[in-house]
């Protein structure tokens, strides 16, 4: 807990650190860029609201680990790190609006760091758990969305519920009303 209130405070100083940069213009703001995170971000939080407490021994996050199902493997079906994915596509979408150096910087770091983990987690998982077993745990996942579904390794199963589409909604909106306070640009696009 505490190296998570860690990283989210230095995530927001970073963000402070961009929004105070200077200004240098790599790409023009066009109106419509700013669709590319208005539309990206329900999903994003959709991923967080069915990952939270999902159990998932591959990636980090997971919780009751002892239930994961590899033949239905949930929302690691989907993504073995969906939680990294989220943070890539966070990321990427935000750079589209934003064509300042220190934006592109911040917010290209932080989708290669998300891109990075998920190949960091799956050596040290293989560590962890031994080849055997990891190829047994993982095989119904992979780290490109929706690739282990398409190549009929796994099914979707039943990862959706009310709650946890409540709380990526609930999310979704908090973030909507609170962006312009937290960050200083509201995030409608009109």
């Amino acid at each position: 807990m505490l190296y998570s209130l860690m990283s989210l405070a230095s995530l927001g100083w970073w963000i402070d650190a961009a929004s105070r940069a200077d200004y240098i213009e790599i790409w023009a703001p066009a109106d419509w860029q700013r669709w590319a995170p208005f539309l990206v971000m329900p999903f994003v939080c959709v991923i967080i609201g069915v990952t939270i407490a999902a159990p998932n021994p591959l990636s980090f996050g997971g919780s009751h680990n002892d239930r994961f199902d590899p033949v239905q493997p949930g929302i690691a079906g989907f993504a073995r790190h969906p939680l990294l994915v989220a943070l890539m596509l966070w990321a990427f979408a935000h750079i589209v609006p934003n064509g300042d150096l220190a934006h592109i910087l911040l917010f290209g770091a932080l989708g290669l760091f998300a891109i990075a983990g998920m190949t960091l987690i799956d050596r040290r998982r293989q560590r962890e758990f031994g080849k055997a077993e990891w190829s047994r745990l993982a095989h119904g996942t992979a780290n490109m969305p929706f690739q282990a579904w398409i190549a009929g390794r796994s099914r979707p199963g039943r990862m959706f519920s009310v709650p946890r589409i409540v709380a990526a909604i609930l999310l979704w909106t908090n973030l909507i009303w609170a962006h312009a306070t937290l960050f200083g640009v509201s995030p409608w696009p009109i």
